[in-house]
């Protein structure tokens, strides 16, 4: 069985990111009830009063924040959601937005009650309106990373389709190039980093991801209610797309300046959805702006 030492893939996230590796970071992981039987998983970076908040998107877990983390240096929490990573499933798979927010309004007041900004990818950004709306006091900024309540199944379907794949696979090498084939941008060493975090080995020798499947209410992907949620923000707010993803068009920008006019919009060059994935140093250069600016 392959041998996995989760913090150990670090200095290759430096490496792969011409990030400087002088020593390992102070990262560990800690697990908070958010409800009976319910807990959820947070990677804690560094020893001070966490200063970031970031959420991740449907099947991934807070490993894919890894090489933002480093490039910020700052102390933060990256937040696994329900269902995802190593914290608790829930038996009816209801991992959308508003009750995700539930759990993660917990685990962040009880880690980083007094971060500055809450980033959010996909559906980790929808996590994070849901949560600026429903607990402003946790929320003193907002970062949107490639999502809007705009989101549908047809802007989502090309990462519906590697989702919604199989649950299971006979090696790490089938996973692995089936990921590949998926993810034709991205670097081999990279994603095999992701799918170390993000997959388990069974006892038979074969793989299976981490994350539950998400039930949709109806069937349908619908978060356009998060749109008057959306509104209700006060707090400073930046999206932030890729130029190479269509999950946000231009009409869900626009949509998204509509319900907040002195949002920050900023397009990443070459990043696809994942932008902490394809462009991790960038990101987190946004965010440490973003933290900085006075407005």
């Amino acid at each position: 069985m392959m041998e996995y030492d989760e913090f150990g893939l670090l200095p290759d996230n430096a490496t792969e990111a011409g990030l400087p590796w002088a020593k390992p970071p102070s990262v560990r992981r800690e697990f908070i009830d958010v409800a009976p039987g319910q807990q959820v998983s947070v990677l804690v970076w560094g020893e001070a009063d966490p200063e970031v908040v970031l959420v991740h998107g449907g099947a991934q877990n807070a490993h894919t924040w890894d090489t933002v983390a480093l490039a910020l240096d700052r102390p933060l929490i990256a937040v696994d959601l329900p269902g995802h990573g190593r914290s608790s499933w829930r038996a009816d798979r209801d991992y959308w937005a508003e009750r995700n927010a539930e759990a993660v309004a917990v685990a962040v007041g009880a880690l980083a009650p007094h971060a500055q900004v809450v980033t959010g990818m996909s559906l980790g950004g929808l996590t994070a309106i849901s949560l600026a709306a429903r607990h402003p006091g946790l929320v003193r900024r907002l970062a949107v990373v490639d999502v809007t309540p705009g989101v549908n199944a047809e802007k989502a379907a090309p990462i519906a389709a590697f989702v919604s794949g199989p649950e299971t696979f006979a090696s790490f090498d089938e996973l692995l190039e089936r990921t590949i084939r998926f993810n034709p941008t991205r670097s081999v060493s990279s994603l095999r980093r992701g799918l170390l975090h993000n997959a388990r080995a069974l006892p038979d020798g074969g793989w299976a991801w981490r994350y539950d499947r998400l039930r949709s209410p109806g069937g349908q992907i619908d978060s356009t209610s998060l749109w008057a949620d959306l509104e209700t923000v006060t707090v400073p707010v930046m999206l932030v797309c890729g130029t190479e993803s269509g999950v946000v068009t231009d009409e869900d920008r626009a949509e998204f300046r509509r319900r907040q006019p002195a949002a920050r919009l900023e397009m990443v060059d070459g990043a696809g959805h994942s932008i902490q994935g394809d462009r991790p140093v960038e990101l987190a250069r946004l965010l440490a702006d973003f933290l900085a600016s006075t407005v």
